[in-house]
């Protein structure tokens, strides 16, 4: 099926309230355009270098999420465009994100990155340092950041049922630091493989490449 297709028969299939971002990272721009052509307006990148050569060049109309790990010294080069990103896991780089959105004079949409697999080769904050931090007096002194939900990649596992609990998991947290975070509506949860199980326990954002776009192309 073509891209085109792929968005459709996606978008038909989720329900009202899940948002699709389509992972457009390895992909040519010529990929994109049949992807935007088709409607879809949420792009996903994990290379800032990248995400910003496609900003350049695509309708800027388009929401451009970053979706992979930040390195701190290069969050300057997405201040100034990036709609959300959603890979934050310390309030250090809470802060760089921050300051940089103070130069833009914006505000930039974060999401905390929660360590629910059950694997060590994922980033994130665990349950106790997610109280820490939006709880710390320095998060609250952060004025051009807005966290707007949390995000979390489950194990790769074909165990569903594992799978199931992470999100599970994640679910719970969100609900959890509602009380303390006003603005969280997100939670970002659901790849390619996984989706359909985020939904059915909470996601309100799926993540998803290669059912739009096919097999990932690697560096």
């Amino acid at each position: 099926m073509s891209i085109q297709n792929n968005i459709q028969t996606l978008k038909k299939s989720l329900p009202d309230h899940v948002t699709l971002v389509a992972v457009s990272k390895t992909k040519p721009i010529a990929d994109l355009r049949k992807a935007y052509d088709a409607g879809q307006l949420i792009f996903g990148e994990n290379k800032i270098q990248e995400m910003t050569q496609k900003w350049e060049e695509m309708p800027k109309e388009i929401q451009w999420h970053m979706i992979g790990h930040v390195q701190r010294n290069k969050v300057k080069y997405m201040a100034e465009y990036v709609d959300l990103i959603h890979g934050v896991d310390s309030l250090k780089l809470l802060k760089e994100i921050d300051k940089q959105a103070k130069k833009h004079d914006r505000v930039i949409n974060c999401l905390l990155q929660i360590h629910i697999a059950e694997e060590d080769t994922k980033f994130g904050l665990d349950e106790k340092e997610v109280f820490a931090l939006i709880h710390s007096e320095e998060f609250h002194q952060l004025k051009n950041i807005k966290i707007t939900g949390l995000m979390g990649m489950a194990t790769f596992t074909d165990d569903k049922t594992q799978v199931r609990r992470e999100f599970k998991n994640l679910k719970s947290l969100f609900d959890q630091t509602k009380g303390t975070l006003k603005d969280i509506s997100v939670l970002s949860m659901g790849m390619s493989g996984d989706y359909k199980i985020a939904i059915e326990e909470g996601s309100t954002m799926v993540r998803i490449g290669s059912s739009i776009f096919g097999a990932r192309n690697f560096d």
